[in-house]
């Protein structure tokens, strides 16, 4: 296992410059807004145009949709649904379904399947990538897109494909600006970066220290409304950066099956630590919840921990959360001695597709 003090280290391991990515969180969640601000769009795009939005995206490009989902519920009136599949939903049809294909290569397969299906279908059409088949199908159907910059990983351009789906809502006037409240998170993503670098020794460093006690566990995260999109994330975010298993749950589900699965195997619970995610605009019965669930688990010999999104908004409170999972998940995986870029099974998996297996 490898000393995270060693900075020297932890650079000359991440090959694939991960906390470099990890910490442009920040920039991107402000030039995601910006590119969403000055796209142009169909002059009959409003909000009163389209009856449900549907997003089709796989891995580190759904995420952010999901994300954007998740922390718009209580304010969009229409639905905004996120397909990880090939098949659209069965009332996609029309051009009062707004359906945009999120792929950050654009070439991921199930995203291109369904979103050629939305255009036999009638629906409307939007689509971001760096580029790649949806880039070309976009700009050849002539329909709405958003350029994403190359950043290396689907899963390191998080902030464009959340604050580009934000912006693209308010100009469709179906949320408030959020310009604010994206200054707001940027603002305090890049104070808490700095104090999450790898120079930053592991004494002071909170994503460090938790890396250190996921080694040799499984965690299973828990999150309520949208920090259950910030759970998905962190587990994600384990399994592609640190190579290692990890779970998610959201609460208040969870407290219905979940809760009860602590018995057996009894040689496993050792090796199980649960994380709680919390936030000041938790529902207070969520709030109450994660206290409670949180207890039975210690009973049960589990460990946990606790922790709490900062910021005034809830965007600010989810993103303080991403940030410091996605520090925790490089660390672990340069405390395990591996570079945290490559996902060689997910390489190895297309190229058995595209062979017919």
């Amino acid at each position: 296992m490898l000393h995270l003090d060693d900075a020297a280290r932890l650079r000359a391991l991440d090959a694939g410059r991960m906390l470099d990515l990890v910490a442009d969180l920040p920039r991107q969640l402000r030039a995601g807004w910006e590119l969403a601000m000055r796209a142009s769009l169909p002059r009959e795009w409003n909000a009163s145009a389209f009856d449900a939005i549907v997003i089709a995206g796989m891995g580190g490009s759904a995420i952010g949709a999901s994300l954007a989902a998740a922390l718009t519920e209580g304010e969009c009136p229409i639905p905004v649904v996120v397909v990880r599949d090939y098949a659209l939903p069965a009332f996609a049809r029309g051009p009062r379904t707004l359906v945009i294909g999120s792929s950050y290569s654009g070439e991921t397969e199930e995203t291109l399947e369904a979103f050629e299906t939305a255009r036999k279908r009638g629906c409307a059409l939007a689509a971001m990538a760096t580029g790649g088949r949806l880039a070309e199908q976009a700009m050849e159907w002539e329909v709405p897109f958003f350029p994403i910059e190359p950043v290396g990983q689907p899963r390191a351009a998080l902030g464009y494909s959340f604050s580009i789906l934000l912006g693209l809502l308010h100009r469709l006037g179906l949320i408030p600006d959020a310009g604010t409240a994206i200054e707001e998170a940027a603002a305090l993503l890049t104070a808490d970066a700095g104090q999450m670098a790898p120079e930053v020794p592991v004494a002071r460093n909170p994503a460090k220290r938790m890396a250190g006690q996921l080694i040799g566990r499984i965690p299973i995260i828990f999150g309520s409304g949208p920090l259950a999109e910030v759970a998905r994330r962190w587990k994600t975010q384990i399994n592609e950066n640190a190579k290692a298993m990890a779970v998610f749950e959201a609460l208040p589900e969870a407290d219905h099956n979940t809760i009860v699965g602590t018995e057996f195997p009894p040689e496993l619970l050792t090796h199980l630590i649960a994380l709680f995610l919390t936030a000041p605009s938790d529902h207070p019965r969520n709030a109450l919840r994660t206290r409670i669930t949180r207890e039975l688990f210690m009973r049960r010999g589990v460990n946990t921990d606790l922790f709490v999104g900062r910021g005034e908004s809830r965007i600010a409170q989810a993103f303080s959360l991403i940030l410091l999972g996605d520090f925790i998940s490089v660390y672990l995986a340069l405390a395990y001695q591996i570079d945290p870029a490559p996902v060689q099974v997910i390489t190895e998996l297309k190229a058995r597709l595209a062979a017919g297996g």
